[in-house]
């Protein structure tokens, strides 16, 4: 018989609950044979063949694990096969082929452990200065990027808008070029030449004689006298002018509403009545100049109108245009056409002088590149 050991649980450094079941069969009280309960309350097993089974296990226990001193096991050790021996088995025991793959499943976990281990090392391990970096590095790529996209998008508007404007510009030129072209020949029209007449030429030859009151009178249409001036000219017989403006008559935006002139003796009797307005209060529209004094007349038509008939002849026009016309810096951009006319006429056994002005002011028109803009004026005098 072989030497029992009378040692409980607790004598086995507190690795009772460590141990694998290889050593001994479960019995169905879930305690190994080897080792009795805590209250010792268990009947010690009969050695087969002459085997001390708690001897045994003990053996198998240290081998298995590699105590140290400390008690702790060493993972590079492998677990020693179980220990074959002539045992009673026990009801209700677990097989051994079922033990063994227990045992081998706890050898798998740690290295699953491991390689998971591994790779939260390498997130959870990196130092916090280095998660920053890779942080800014993505965030500065993003940037990069939308700041790319938003100068492309910059980029392209910036093409189509000065491809547009370049566009525009053209046009203009073409339209300025256009219309600079309508105004070169002395014998063209401009593109509009019906306008309705808004005004009537007052009978300027009926107030010859008058004085400034009589002549305020007799004009009607909201006369007022707007200003006068003392003349003092040696061999001018003139001694003072009125500006008399007809203030119910439609108003032009660029010349504003008709007026009449008055040249006073030293009497105070009237010897020189003028009248101006613009052409396209009188019906004229948007003639050229030399279409205006030749074709249409102009001049003769508006004296007819005042009360004093000239001859077809009368009126004529240089055939240079030079002459009558005032050119930009450029020698090619026209700023001004005048052209003043006058005449004698004898009418009622009464000798009557007569002068007219026809004036064309571009300079509104090539600034805006609108042809209409160009102020078109007509004056008309009669003497006595």
């Amino acid at each position: 018989m072989a030497k029992k050991h009378n040692r409980t649980p607790d004598d086995f450094d507190g690795n009772a609950i460590g141990l694998t079941e290889a050593f001994s069969p479960v019995s169905d009280d879930s305690y190994t044979e080897a080792f009795r309960p805590v209250d010792g309350s268990f009947d010690e097993p009969e050695a087969a063949d002459g085997i001390d089974f708690e001897e045994t296990a003990l053996v198998a226990e240290e081998e298995s694990f590699g105590v140290d001193g400390a008690g702790a096991p060493e993972p590079s050790e492998a677990l020693p096969e179980p220990v074959v021996g002539h045992i009673t088995e026990t009801p209700g025991a677990t097989p051994a082929t079922k033990k063994g793959a227990g045992r081998h499943g706890r050898h798998a976990a740690p290295d699953a452990a491991g390689k998971k281990g591994g790779k939260g090392k390498k997130g959870k391990d990196m130092p916090e200065y280095m998660r920053k970096s890779r942080r800014m590095r993505r965030i500065l790529i993003v940037v990069i990027i939308l700041l790319i996209a938003l100068l492309g998008a910059v980029g392209y508007f910036g093409i189509q808008m000065y491809k547009e404007s370049g566009n525009t510009a053209v046009q203009q030129a073409k339209t300025a070029e256009q219309q600079v072209a309508e105004i070169q020949p002395d014998e063209a029209k401009d593109a509009s030449t019906e306008t309705a007449k808004t005004t009537t030429v007052p009978d300027l030859v009926s107030l010859l004689g008058l004085t400034q009151d009589e002549a305020v009178e007799k004009l009607q249409h909201g006369a007022q006298v707007s200003s006068t001036r003392d003349v003092k000219e040696k061999g001018n017989p003139i001694r003072k002018e009125s500006r008399i403006a007809l203030t119910t008559e439609p108003a032009d935006s660029r010349t504003g509403t008709p007026t009449v002139y008055l040249g006073l003796d030293k009497k105070g009797k009237i010897i020189q009545a003028g009248y101006s307005a613009s052409t396209a209060s009188l019906g004229y529209g948007s003639l050229s100049f030399a279409d205006a004094v030749r074709n249409e007349q102009i001049i003769e038509k508006t004296l007819a109108e005042a009360g004093m008939t000239v001859p077809e002849d009368a009126v004529e026009l240089p055939e240079d245009s030079s002459a009558y016309t005032t050119f930009d810096t450029d020698g090619k951009t026209r700023t001004k056409e005048y052209c003043s006319f006058s005449g004698e006429v004898t009418m009622d056994d009464k000798a009557y002088s007569w002068s007219a002005v026809l004036s064309y002011d571009y300079s509104m028109a090539n600034a805006s590149g609108n042809l209409a803009d160009t102020v078109r004026t007509i004056f008309v005098y009669v003497n006595s």
